[in-house]
Protein backbone atom coordinates (compact mmCIF):
# COMPACT_ATOMS: atom_id res chain seq x y z
CA UNK A 1 0.00 0.00 0.00
CA UNK A 2 1.55 3.13 -0.84
CA UNK A 3 2.18 5.62 1.59
CA UNK A 4 0.54 9.24 1.02
CA UNK A 5 1.77 12.07 1.42
CA UNK A 6 2.10 14.57 4.88
CA UNK A 7 -1.02 16.63 5.21
CA UNK A 8 -0.47 20.11 4.58
CA UNK A 9 1.73 22.33 6.97
CA UNK A 10 2.81 19.27 8.89
CA UNK A 11 6.39 18.89 9.57
CA UNK A 12 8.12 15.55 9.41
CA UNK A 13 8.55 13.57 12.59
CA UNK A 14 10.69 14.83 15.10
CA UNK A 15 14.04 14.00 16.36
CA UNK A 16 14.41 15.32 19.81
CA UNK A 17 11.61 16.55 22.78
CA UNK A 18 11.83 19.96 24.12
CA UNK A 19 10.41 21.54 27.16
CA UNK A 20 7.71 24.33 27.27
CA UNK A 21 8.96 26.67 28.86
CA UNK A 22 6.92 29.20 31.14
CA UNK A 23 6.38 30.30 34.77
CA UNK A 24 6.11 27.83 37.40
CA UNK A 25 3.08 26.31 39.01
CA UNK A 26 0.71 28.13 41.04
CA UNK A 27 1.40 27.11 45.06
CA UNK A 28 -0.72 24.36 46.17
CA UNK A 29 -0.11 22.24 43.21
CA UNK A 30 1.39 18.91 43.72
CA UNK A 31 3.07 16.26 41.32
CA UNK A 32 0.68 13.95 39.98
CA UNK A 33 0.85 10.42 41.33
CA UNK A 34 -0.17 7.03 39.35
CA UNK A 35 -2.87 5.69 41.54
CA UNK A 36 -3.02 1.87 42.90
CA UNK A 37 -3.12 -0.73 40.53
CA UNK A 38 -5.28 -3.23 41.17
CA UNK A 39 -4.16 -5.67 38.44
CA UNK A 40 -1.40 -8.21 37.54
CA UNK A 41 -0.15 -8.42 33.74
CA UNK A 42 -0.04 -6.30 30.91
CA UNK A 43 -1.57 -7.90 27.03
CA UNK A 44 1.40 -8.52 24.74
CA UNK A 45 1.55 -6.94 21.54
CA UNK A 46 -1.32 -7.56 18.48
CA UNK A 47 -0.87 -9.52 15.37
CA UNK A 48 -3.50 -7.01 13.71
CA UNK A 49 -3.65 -3.14 13.75
CA UNK A 50 -6.48 -1.14 16.19
CA UNK A 51 -9.53 0.77 15.37
CA UNK A 52 -8.69 4.29 13.41
CA UNK A 53 -11.34 6.26 13.17
CA UNK A 54 -10.58 7.91 9.95
CA UNK A 55 -9.47 6.00 6.99
CA UNK A 56 -5.18 5.09 6.43
CA UNK A 57 -3.40 8.60 6.54
CA UNK A 58 0.02 9.49 6.69
CA UNK A 59 0.55 9.17 10.96
CA UNK A 60 0.56 12.49 13.00
CA UNK A 61 3.65 13.58 14.06
CA UNK A 62 4.32 12.39 17.31
CA UNK A 63 4.98 14.94 20.45
CA UNK A 64 6.61 14.56 24.04
CA UNK A 65 6.75 16.14 27.41
CA UNK A 66 3.24 16.82 28.71
CA UNK A 67 3.60 20.51 29.11
CA UNK A 68 1.93 22.79 32.00
CA UNK A 69 -0.71 24.26 31.18
CA UNK A 70 -1.62 28.08 32.17
CA UNK A 71 -2.10 28.10 35.72
CA UNK A 72 -2.48 23.87 35.85
CA UNK A 73 0.20 21.49 37.51
CA UNK A 74 3.33 20.38 36.01
CA UNK A 75 2.38 17.22 34.19
CA UNK A 76 5.93 15.46 35.18
CA UNK A 77 9.10 16.67 36.18
CA UNK A 78 12.55 16.98 34.76
CA UNK A 79 15.87 15.08 35.45
CA UNK A 80 14.24 11.61 34.82
CA UNK A 81 15.75 8.46 33.43
CA UNK A 82 15.41 7.65 29.76
CA UNK A 83 12.91 4.91 28.91
CA UNK A 84 12.69 2.56 26.26
CA UNK A 85 11.45 3.00 22.67
CA UNK A 86 8.19 2.34 21.92
CA UNK A 87 6.61 0.28 19.03
CA UNK A 88 4.05 1.62 16.75
CA UNK A 89 0.88 3.29 16.99
CA UNK A 90 -1.98 0.59 16.73
CA UNK A 91 -4.62 1.08 13.76
CA UNK A 92 -1.87 3.21 12.04
CA UNK A 93 -1.25 3.14 8.30
CA UNK A 94 2.26 1.25 7.34
CA UNK A 95 4.82 3.98 7.65
CA UNK A 96 8.78 4.41 7.69
CA UNK A 97 10.76 3.10 10.79
CA UNK A 98 11.92 6.51 12.93
CA UNK A 99 14.83 6.72 14.51
CA UNK A 100 14.25 9.11 17.64
CA UNK A 101 16.94 11.02 19.62
CA UNK A 102 16.15 12.26 23.21
CA UNK A 103 17.93 15.09 24.84
CA UNK A 104 19.91 14.92 28.67
CA UNK A 105 17.38 17.71 29.70
CA UNK A 106 14.29 15.72 29.33
CA UNK A 107 15.04 12.23 30.03
CA UNK A 108 12.28 10.10 31.03
CA UNK A 109 10.07 10.83 28.32
CA UNK A 110 9.31 7.52 26.48
CA UNK A 111 10.36 7.59 22.46
CA UNK A 112 7.31 7.82 20.31
CA UNK A 113 6.47 6.23 17.35
CA UNK A 114 5.41 7.93 13.91
CA UNK A 115 1.25 7.38 15.26
CA UNK A 116 -0.36 10.03 17.18
CA UNK A 117 1.77 9.39 20.49
CA UNK A 118 2.10 11.27 23.17
CA UNK A 119 4.00 10.02 26.37
CA UNK A 120 3.15 10.32 30.27
CA UNK A 121 5.05 10.00 33.28
CA UNK A 122 4.72 9.58 36.83
CA UNK A 123 5.16 12.82 38.29
CA UNK A 124 6.57 11.78 41.62
CA UNK A 125 5.20 10.43 44.92
CA UNK A 126 4.21 6.51 45.16
CA UNK A 127 4.93 4.30 42.78
CA UNK A 128 1.66 1.98 41.95
CA UNK A 129 1.44 -1.28 44.42
CA UNK A 130 2.45 -4.34 43.16
CA UNK A 131 -0.79 -5.75 41.58
CA UNK A 132 -2.55 -9.20 42.20
CA UNK A 133 -3.21 -11.84 39.96
CA UNK A 134 -6.63 -11.74 38.68
CA UNK A 135 -8.30 -13.18 35.37
CA UNK A 136 -11.92 -12.29 33.55
CA UNK A 137 -14.65 -14.10 33.95
CA UNK A 138 -17.34 -14.85 31.59
CA UNK A 139 -20.95 -13.61 32.04
CA UNK A 140 -22.55 -16.48 30.45
CA UNK A 141 -20.41 -19.59 29.59
CA UNK A 142 -21.95 -21.98 27.04
CA UNK A 143 -21.38 -24.94 26.23
CA UNK A 144 -19.04 -26.27 23.21
CA UNK A 145 -21.57 -26.95 19.94
CA UNK A 146 -22.19 -25.65 16.90
CA UNK A 147 -24.76 -23.18 15.28
CA UNK A 148 -24.61 -22.28 11.27
CA UNK A 149 -23.81 -18.82 10.21
CA UNK A 150 -25.01 -16.86 8.12
CA UNK A 151 -22.39 -16.11 4.91
CA UNK A 152 -22.90 -13.79 2.26
CA UNK A 153 -21.17 -15.13 -0.74
CA UNK A 154 -19.91 -11.58 -2.27
CA UNK A 155 -22.34 -8.68 -2.68
CA UNK A 156 -23.38 -7.83 0.32
CA UNK A 157 -27.06 -8.33 0.02
CA UNK A 158 -27.17 -11.80 0.57
CA UNK A 159 -27.63 -14.21 3.60
CA UNK A 160 -26.93 -18.19 2.58
CA UNK A 161 -24.21 -20.09 3.37
CA UNK A 162 -23.13 -20.26 0.38
CA UNK A 163 -21.16 -23.36 0.56
CA UNK A 164 -19.08 -21.50 3.12
CA UNK A 165 -18.08 -23.31 5.99
CA UNK A 166 -19.44 -23.51 9.49
CA UNK A 167 -17.78 -20.63 11.53
CA UNK A 168 -18.96 -22.01 14.33
CA UNK A 169 -17.58 -25.21 13.68
CA UNK A 170 -15.74 -26.61 17.25
CA UNK A 171 -17.01 -23.77 19.41
CA UNK A 172 -14.98 -24.25 22.82
CA UNK A 173 -17.21 -24.43 26.55
CA UNK A 174 -17.55 -20.88 26.82
CA UNK A 175 -17.59 -19.45 23.56
CA UNK A 176 -20.35 -17.48 22.43
CA UNK A 177 -20.85 -16.96 18.48
CA UNK A 178 -21.04 -15.56 15.33
CA UNK A 179 -24.68 -14.50 14.07
CA UNK A 180 -23.57 -13.50 10.17
CA UNK A 181 -20.98 -13.02 7.87
CA UNK A 182 -20.95 -10.98 4.93
CA UNK A 183 -18.57 -10.22 2.13
CA UNK A 184 -18.48 -7.55 -0.71
CA UNK A 185 -17.43 -8.12 -4.34
CA UNK A 186 -17.16 -4.59 -5.80
CA UNK A 187 -15.00 -3.23 -8.99
CA UNK A 188 -13.78 0.24 -8.44
CA UNK A 189 -11.07 2.88 -8.74
CA UNK A 190 -7.21 1.71 -8.27
CA UNK A 191 -7.41 3.38 -5.21
CA UNK A 192 -10.00 1.56 -3.67
CA UNK A 193 -13.19 2.28 -1.91
CA UNK A 194 -13.76 3.92 1.52
CA UNK A 195 -16.75 1.78 3.49
CA UNK A 196 -15.90 3.15 6.95
CA UNK A 197 -19.17 4.70 8.18
CA UNK A 198 -21.24 2.25 10.86
CA UNK A 199 -24.12 2.88 13.36
CA UNK A 200 -26.10 0.30 15.34
CA UNK A 201 -29.64 2.21 15.43
CA UNK A 202 -32.37 -0.06 16.23
CA UNK A 203 -32.62 -3.50 14.57
CA UNK A 204 -30.01 -2.47 11.99
CA UNK A 205 -26.24 -1.92 11.54
CA UNK A 206 -25.72 0.06 8.41
CA UNK A 207 -22.58 0.63 6.41
CA UNK A 208 -21.23 2.56 3.43
CA UNK A 209 -20.39 1.57 1.12
CA UNK A 210 -18.74 3.73 -1.64
CA UNK A 211 -21.90 5.08 -3.50
CA UNK A 212 -24.44 3.76 -1.11
CA UNK A 213 -25.79 3.15 2.42
CA UNK A 214 -26.72 -0.26 3.01
CA UNK A 215 -28.77 -1.11 6.48
CA UNK A 216 -28.58 -5.20 7.58
CA UNK A 217 -30.59 -6.65 10.30
CA UNK A 218 -28.84 -7.11 13.52
CA UNK A 219 -30.08 -10.77 14.17
CA UNK A 220 -29.30 -12.14 10.69
CA UNK A 221 -27.54 -10.07 8.68
CA UNK A 222 -30.37 -9.61 5.88
CA UNK A 223 -30.36 -6.65 4.05
CA UNK A 224 -33.50 -4.04 5.48
CA UNK A 225 -32.48 -1.32 2.97
CA UNK A 226 -30.15 0.38 0.41
CA UNK A 227 -29.46 4.18 -0.65
CA UNK A 228 -27.21 4.48 -4.03
CA UNK A 229 -26.40 8.08 -4.75
CA UNK A 230 -25.14 9.32 -8.56
CA UNK A 231 -21.29 9.95 -6.34
CA UNK A 232 -19.64 8.75 -3.28
CA UNK A 233 -19.52 9.67 0.20
CA UNK A 234 -17.01 11.35 0.75
CA UNK A 235 -17.71 12.76 4.74
CA UNK A 236 -19.62 11.02 7.56
CA UNK A 237 -19.60 11.11 11.09
CA UNK A 238 -20.72 8.55 13.63
CA UNK A 239 -22.81 10.29 15.45
CA UNK A 240 -26.90 10.26 15.70
CA UNK A 241 -29.05 12.54 16.37
CA UNK A 242 -31.70 10.86 19.11
CA UNK A 243 -34.27 9.63 16.65
CA UNK A 244 -31.40 7.62 14.86
CA UNK A 245 -30.83 9.89 11.97
CA UNK A 246 -27.59 10.86 10.45
CA UNK A 247 -25.91 13.81 7.97
CA UNK A 248 -23.97 12.69 5.38
CA UNK A 249 -22.17 14.30 2.13
CA UNK A 250 -21.25 13.28 -0.89
CA UNK A 251 -19.59 14.32 -4.26
CA UNK A 252 -20.84 17.39 -6.56
CA UNK A 253 -19.85 14.79 -9.44
CA UNK A 254 -17.06 11.96 -10.57
CA UNK A 255 -14.32 14.65 -11.65
CA UNK A 256 -11.13 13.99 -9.60
CA UNK A 257 -11.51 17.81 -8.91
CA UNK A 258 -15.05 17.31 -7.27
CA UNK A 259 -15.81 19.15 -4.32
CA UNK A 260 -17.61 17.35 -1.11
CA UNK A 261 -20.46 19.27 -0.62
CA UNK A 262 -23.72 17.66 -0.95
CA UNK A 263 -25.05 17.10 2.66
CA UNK A 264 -27.81 14.87 2.88
CA UNK A 265 -30.15 13.68 5.84
CA UNK A 266 -30.51 10.01 5.89
CA UNK A 267 -33.02 8.53 8.71
CA UNK A 268 -30.60 5.20 9.86
CA UNK A 269 -33.60 3.32 11.05
CA UNK A 270 -36.03 3.03 7.79
CA UNK A 271 -32.89 3.75 5.31
CA UNK A 272 -35.67 6.89 4.26
CA UNK A 273 -33.55 9.91 2.71
CA UNK A 274 -34.46 13.52 3.88
CA UNK A 275 -33.73 17.13 2.49
CA UNK A 276 -30.17 17.54 0.40
CA UNK A 277 -28.48 20.84 0.95
CA UNK A 278 -24.85 22.15 -1.03
CA UNK A 279 -22.71 23.55 1.50
CA UNK A 280 -21.89 27.10 1.01
CA UNK A 281 -18.48 28.29 0.45
CA UNK A 282 -17.37 30.69 3.09
CA UNK A 283 -14.85 32.85 0.84
CA UNK A 284 -12.33 32.17 -2.30
CA UNK A 285 -10.42 30.17 0.04
CA UNK A 286 -13.10 27.40 1.14
CA UNK A 287 -12.01 24.59 0.01
CA UNK A 288 -15.24 21.70 -0.19
CA UNK A 289 -12.85 18.64 -1.10
CA UNK A 290 -11.79 17.49 2.86
CA UNK A 291 -14.99 17.69 5.33
CA UNK A 292 -15.67 16.50 8.84
CA UNK A 293 -18.80 16.77 9.95
CA UNK A 294 -19.97 16.93 14.03
CA UNK A 295 -23.14 16.76 15.11
CA UNK A 296 -25.28 17.29 18.44
CA UNK A 297 -29.37 17.98 19.32
CA UNK A 298 -30.41 19.47 15.73
CA UNK A 299 -26.99 21.21 14.77
CA UNK A 300 -24.64 19.83 12.44
CA UNK A 301 -21.26 21.29 12.23
CA UNK A 302 -19.46 21.11 8.75
CA UNK A 303 -15.44 21.83 9.32
CA UNK A 304 -13.12 21.82 6.47
CA UNK A 305 -9.47 23.22 6.59
CA UNK A 306 -9.63 26.54 7.37
CA UNK A 307 -13.68 27.48 7.42
CA UNK A 308 -16.64 25.98 9.41
CA UNK A 309 -20.28 25.96 9.08
CA UNK A 310 -23.36 25.09 11.04
CA UNK A 311 -26.54 23.69 9.62
CA UNK A 312 -30.23 22.84 11.93
CA UNK A 313 -30.41 18.95 10.91
CA UNK A 314 -33.96 18.72 11.05
CA UNK A 315 -34.26 21.39 7.85
CA UNK A 316 -30.71 21.52 6.54
CA UNK A 317 -31.02 25.49 6.86
CA UNK A 318 -27.48 26.99 7.64
CA UNK A 319 -27.62 28.83 11.34
CA UNK A 320 -23.87 30.23 11.71
CA UNK A 321 -20.29 30.32 10.21
CA UNK A 322 -17.29 30.42 12.62
CA UNK A 323 -15.08 32.12 10.10
CA UNK A 324 -15.26 36.12 10.23
CA UNK A 325 -12.67 38.46 9.66
CA UNK A 326 -11.96 40.01 13.17
CA UNK A 327 -10.55 38.20 16.67
CA UNK A 328 -10.78 34.82 17.55
CA UNK A 329 -13.55 33.03 15.01
CA UNK A 330 -13.90 29.44 15.24
CA UNK A 331 -12.16 27.30 12.50
CA UNK A 332 -13.62 24.03 13.37
CA UNK A 333 -15.93 22.71 16.06
CA UNK A 334 -16.50 19.53 18.27
CA UNK A 335 -20.04 18.49 19.35
CA UNK A 336 -21.98 15.82 21.25
CA UNK A 337 -23.73 15.37 24.25
CA UNK A 338 -26.36 18.96 23.61
CA UNK A 339 -23.03 20.30 23.59
CA UNK A 340 -20.18 22.31 21.07
CA UNK A 341 -17.05 24.39 21.29
CA UNK A 342 -15.27 26.10 19.07
CA UNK A 343 -11.29 26.06 17.89
CA UNK A 344 -10.49 29.41 16.99
CA UNK A 345 -6.71 30.55 15.56
CA UNK A 346 -6.42 34.38 16.92
CA UNK A 347 -5.58 37.21 14.36
CA UNK A 348 -2.91 38.43 16.92
CA UNK A 349 1.09 38.09 16.19
CA UNK A 350 1.51 34.71 17.96
CA UNK A 351 -1.42 33.05 16.35
CA UNK A 352 -2.89 32.13 19.45
CA UNK A 353 -5.56 29.23 19.75
CA UNK A 354 -8.30 29.66 21.60
CA UNK A 355 -10.87 27.78 22.64
CA UNK A 356 -14.46 28.62 23.04
CA UNK A 357 -17.44 27.15 24.25
CA UNK A 358 -20.59 27.80 21.55
CA UNK A 359 -24.39 27.59 21.37
CA UNK A 360 -24.62 25.07 18.83
CA UNK A 361 -27.82 27.41 17.34
CA UNK A 362 -25.78 30.47 17.51
CA UNK A 363 -22.59 29.73 17.59
CA UNK A 364 -22.12 32.83 20.24
CA UNK A 365 -19.70 31.96 23.00
CA UNK A 366 -20.05 32.67 26.92
CA UNK A 367 -16.06 31.59 27.80
CA UNK A 368 -12.62 31.47 25.81
CA UNK A 369 -9.31 29.71 27.18
CA UNK A 370 -6.48 30.55 25.10
CA UNK A 371 -3.63 28.03 24.98
CA UNK A 372 0.26 28.96 25.77
CA UNK A 373 2.03 30.50 22.68
CA UNK A 374 2.64 27.78 19.74
CA UNK A 375 0.50 25.33 20.99
CA UNK A 376 -2.87 23.63 18.94
CA UNK A 377 -5.42 21.59 19.59
CA UNK A 378 -4.83 18.09 18.14
CA UNK A 379 -7.56 16.07 19.62
CA UNK A 380 -11.04 16.55 21.36
CA UNK A 381 -11.62 13.72 23.37
CA UNK A 382 -14.49 14.44 24.78
CA UNK A 383 -17.16 17.63 24.78
CA UNK A 384 -18.67 17.17 28.13
CA UNK A 385 -16.52 17.00 30.15
CA UNK A 386 -14.05 19.10 27.88
CA UNK A 387 -11.01 16.47 27.43
CA UNK A 388 -7.96 18.21 25.27
CA UNK A 389 -5.31 16.84 23.53
CA UNK A 390 -2.53 20.45 23.01
CA UNK A 391 0.57 19.67 21.00
CA UNK A 392 3.58 22.44 19.91
CA UNK A 393 4.46 21.50 17.17
CA UNK A 394 8.06 23.20 17.08
CA UNK A 395 9.19 22.41 20.45
CA UNK A 396 7.90 18.28 20.53
CA UNK A 397 5.60 18.49 23.39
CA UNK A 398 2.17 17.76 24.08
CA UNK A 399 -0.22 17.59 27.04
CA UNK A 400 -3.96 17.14 28.03
CA UNK A 401 -6.00 19.47 29.74
CA UNK A 402 -9.19 18.99 31.45
CA UNK A 403 -11.19 22.16 31.65
CA UNK A 404 -14.58 22.86 33.54
CA UNK A 405 -17.69 23.96 32.39
CA UNK A 406 -16.76 27.62 32.75
CA UNK A 407 -13.76 26.92 30.50
CA UNK A 408 -11.15 27.30 33.34
CA UNK A 409 -8.59 24.80 33.67
CA UNK A 410 -8.96 21.67 35.70
CA UNK A 411 -5.99 19.57 35.78
CA UNK A 412 -3.40 17.86 33.52
CA UNK A 413 -3.25 13.90 32.77
CA UNK A 414 -0.34 12.53 33.88
CA UNK A 415 0.88 8.77 33.91
CA UNK A 416 3.15 6.60 32.65
CA UNK A 417 3.06 4.98 29.44
CA UNK A 418 2.54 5.60 25.38
CA UNK A 419 -0.21 6.77 23.84
CA UNK A 420 -1.52 6.47 20.64
CA UNK A 421 -5.12 8.24 20.32
CA UNK A 422 -5.66 7.18 16.89
CA UNK A 423 -7.77 11.06 16.03
CA UNK A 424 -7.82 12.59 12.81
CA UNK A 425 -4.74 13.68 11.29
CA UNK A 426 -6.07 17.58 10.16
CA UNK A 427 -6.84 20.05 12.20
CA UNK A 428 -10.65 19.94 11.17
CA UNK A 429 -10.56 16.52 12.38
CA UNK A 430 -11.05 16.67 16.02
CA UNK A 431 -13.04 14.17 17.36
CA UNK A 432 -13.31 9.89 16.68
CA UNK A 433 -10.26 9.02 18.73
CA UNK A 434 -10.73 5.64 18.19
CA UNK A 435 -8.04 3.95 21.04
CA UNK A 436 -9.97 6.45 23.69
CA UNK A 437 -13.21 6.64 25.68
CA UNK A 438 -14.58 9.03 28.25
CA UNK A 439 -17.27 9.18 31.42
CA UNK A 440 -17.81 12.08 33.32
CA UNK A 441 -15.11 11.82 35.67
CA UNK A 442 -12.78 9.42 34.19
CA UNK A 443 -10.45 9.08 30.44
CA UNK A 444 -9.37 5.86 29.15
CA UNK A 445 -6.21 5.30 26.79
CA UNK A 446 -4.94 2.23 25.76
CA UNK A 447 -0.95 2.25 25.47
CA UNK A 448 0.34 1.45 21.86
CA UNK A 449 1.14 -1.81 21.49
CA UNK A 450 4.38 -2.82 19.55
CA UNK A 451 6.73 -5.67 18.97
CA UNK A 452 7.38 -6.44 22.34
CA UNK A 453 5.39 -4.12 24.08
CA UNK A 454 2.85 -4.92 26.36
CA UNK A 455 -0.71 -2.83 25.87
CA UNK A 456 -3.14 -1.81 28.46
CA UNK A 457 -6.12 0.39 29.25
CA UNK A 458 -4.99 3.44 31.23
CA UNK A 459 -7.69 5.27 33.68
CA UNK A 460 -7.42 8.85 34.60
CA UNK A 461 -9.63 10.32 37.24
CA UNK A 462 -10.44 13.71 35.43
CA UNK A 463 -10.30 15.36 39.03
CA UNK A 464 -6.81 14.86 39.81
CA UNK A 465 -5.35 13.61 36.70
CA UNK A 466 -3.49 10.54 38.11
CA UNK A 467 -3.80 7.13 37.01
CA UNK A 468 -7.07 5.35 38.44
CA UNK A 469 -5.96 2.36 37.45
CA UNK A 470 -4.45 -0.10 34.51
CA UNK A 471 -6.06 -2.77 32.92
CA UNK A 472 -4.90 -7.02 33.44
CA UNK A 473 -2.70 -8.25 30.68
CA UNK A 474 -4.98 -11.38 29.50
CA UNK A 475 -3.27 -13.22 27.51
CA UNK A 476 -1.45 -10.65 24.87
CA UNK A 477 -3.78 -9.76 22.43
CA UNK A 478 -4.32 -5.87 22.20
CA UNK A 479 -6.75 -4.57 24.08
CA UNK A 480 -8.68 -1.29 23.05
CA UNK A 481 -11.53 0.78 24.85
CA UNK A 482 -15.03 0.92 22.85
CA UNK A 483 -17.37 3.02 25.25
CA UNK A 484 -17.82 4.22 28.60
CA UNK A 485 -21.27 4.47 29.81
CA UNK A 486 -23.35 3.41 33.37
CA UNK A 487 -20.12 3.22 35.67
CA UNK A 488 -18.57 1.03 33.34
CA UNK A 489 -16.02 0.91 30.68
CA UNK A 490 -16.76 -2.04 27.76
CA UNK A 491 -13.51 -3.14 25.89
CA UNK A 492 -12.41 -5.25 23.50
CA UNK A 493 -9.85 -7.82 23.28
CA UNK A 494 -8.97 -7.97 19.77
CA UNK A 495 -9.08 -11.67 18.07
CA UNK A 496 -5.54 -13.36 17.03
CA UNK A 497 -5.67 -15.92 13.94
CA UNK A 498 -6.02 -18.78 16.20
CA UNK A 499 -8.15 -17.20 18.89
CA UNK A 500 -11.38 -14.96 18.79
CA UNK A 501 -11.90 -11.84 19.96
CA UNK A 502 -13.67 -10.65 23.77
CA UNK A 503 -15.45 -8.00 24.83
CA UNK A 504 -15.07 -6.99 28.52
CA UNK A 505 -16.96 -5.15 31.01
CA UNK A 506 -14.64 -3.35 33.56
CA UNK A 507 -16.32 -1.06 36.52
CA UNK A 508 -14.90 2.79 36.40
CA UNK A 509 -13.72 2.21 39.67
CA UNK A 510 -11.30 -0.64 38.95
CA UNK A 511 -11.81 -4.13 39.44
CA UNK A 512 -11.93 -7.75 37.55
CA UNK A 513 -13.40 -7.66 34.26
CA UNK A 514 -16.36 -9.91 33.10
CA UNK A 515 -16.33 -11.28 29.55
CA UNK A 516 -19.51 -10.49 28.05
CA UNK A 517 -18.87 -12.31 24.71
CA UNK A 518 -16.11 -14.78 24.11
CA UNK A 519 -16.50 -14.80 20.43
CA UNK A 520 -15.07 -18.38 18.96
CA UNK A 521 -11.90 -19.38 17.65
CA UNK A 522 -11.24 -22.09 14.94
CA UNK A 523 -12.50 -20.84 11.10
CA UNK A 524 -14.06 -17.24 12.72
CA UNK A 525 -10.57 -16.35 14.53
CA UNK A 526 -8.60 -15.82 10.97
CA UNK A 527 -11.47 -13.30 9.58
CA UNK A 528 -12.04 -11.38 12.53
CA UNK A 529 -8.61 -10.70 13.02
CA UNK A 530 -7.71 -9.81 9.54
CA UNK A 531 -10.04 -7.30 8.70
CA UNK A 532 -8.71 -3.96 7.29
CA UNK A 533 -8.72 -0.81 9.38
CA UNK A 534 -11.87 -2.13 11.54
CA UNK A 535 -14.98 -0.58 12.84
CA UNK A 536 -16.48 -1.96 15.73
CA UNK A 537 -19.71 -1.82 18.43
CA UNK A 538 -21.19 -3.40 20.90
CA UNK A 539 -24.80 -2.23 21.43
CA UNK A 540 -27.40 -4.65 23.09
CA UNK A 541 -25.16 -7.66 23.48
CA UNK A 542 -23.79 -8.43 20.06
CA UNK A 543 -20.64 -7.00 19.13
CA UNK A 544 -19.98 -5.63 14.95
CA UNK A 545 -16.56 -5.51 13.34
CA UNK A 546 -16.20 -4.21 9.48
CA UNK A 547 -13.71 -3.29 7.39
CA UNK A 548 -13.39 0.58 6.80
CA UNK A 549 -11.58 0.36 2.88
CA UNK A 550 -11.80 -2.43 0.27
CA UNK A 551 -9.62 -2.76 -2.33
CA UNK A 552 -12.34 -2.86 -5.18
CA UNK A 553 -10.72 -5.10 -7.28
CA UNK A 554 -13.38 -7.35 -7.47
CA UNK A 555 -12.83 -10.04 -5.80
CA UNK A 556 -14.54 -11.34 -2.41
CA UNK A 557 -13.53 -8.99 0.47
CA UNK A 558 -14.34 -9.10 4.09
CA UNK A 559 -16.72 -6.87 4.86
CA UNK A 560 -19.17 -7.06 8.23
CA UNK A 561 -19.59 -9.50 11.06
CA UNK A 562 -21.99 -10.00 13.76
CA UNK A 563 -20.96 -11.85 17.07
CA UNK A 564 -23.57 -12.52 19.75
CA UNK A 565 -25.08 -15.12 22.31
Amino acid sequence: MTEPPLPPNQPPPPSGYGHLPGPPPPSGYGQPQAGDNPYAQQPAPPTQPAYPQQPPTHPQPGYAYPPQAPGMPPAMPPGMPPGPPQGGAPGAAPRRKLTVLIAASVAGVLVLGAGSYFAFFDGGGDKPKEPVAQSSTSADPKPSGSASASVDTGDGSGNGSGGQEDLNAGRKQGEDKVLWYKTQKIEGPGSGVATNGQWVVGDAVVKTVWKSLVGYSVTDGKEKWKLDFPTKICAQTDQTTADGKTVIVVEENDSDSASCNQMKLVDLKTGKEGWTKEVAKEGAFDLLTDINLTLTGDTVAVNRLIKSSAYKISTGDKLFAGNGPEGCQPASYAAGNNKMIGIATCRDADSTVEVQDADPVTGKKTWSYRLPKGFRVTSVYSVDPIVLDIGNETNKERSIVVLGPDGKPRTTVAGEGSFAPNCGVREHMLQGCGTSAVDSNTLYLATSAGAGKANEIVAFDLGTGKVKWRTPAGDGRTLLPLEAAGGKLIAYRQAESEQGGEILSIPAAGGEPTALLRHPSGPAAPIESSFFSPKADYVDGRFFISASRLTALGKDEKFLMAFGK
